[in-house]
């Protein structure tokens, strides 16, 4: 399943994502993860998407640190992992969710 989701992340800007279990967050400041990855994990959920991947890159492992941190906060994630080999190594995280309740 796939489409469109709009979330505002600023006063100024309106950032639209396609839902489709893959979250780049290269394009975000790290003050706007703490909120885009739970937002985007929920919609995911709504959709039955329940593995996704979050790209957050290598370099100095700020942003794999905000989005571990959000994730451990979360009662819906069942569990996360550094993404394997072929998937982006270190440089993203799998996310298992727990399938959203009726």
């Amino acid at each position: 399943m796939s489409g469109n989701h709009k979330e505002e992340y600023s006063n100024q800007e309106v950032v639209e994502l396609p839902i489709d279990g893959v979250l780049d967050l290269h394009t975000f400041q790290p003050r706007e993860v703490k909120e885009l990855v739970p937002d985007y994990l929920a919609e995911c959920r709504q959709r039955e998407i329940l593995e996704v991947r979050i790209i957050h890159g290598k370099g100095k492992g700020i942003l794999r640190d905000i989005v571990h941190s959000c994730l451990g906060n979360l009662d819906y994630v069942k569990n996360y992992k550094l993404a394997g080999h072929g998937f982006g190594g270190w440089g993203a995280t799998v996310v298992d969710l727990f399938p959203h309740k009726i």
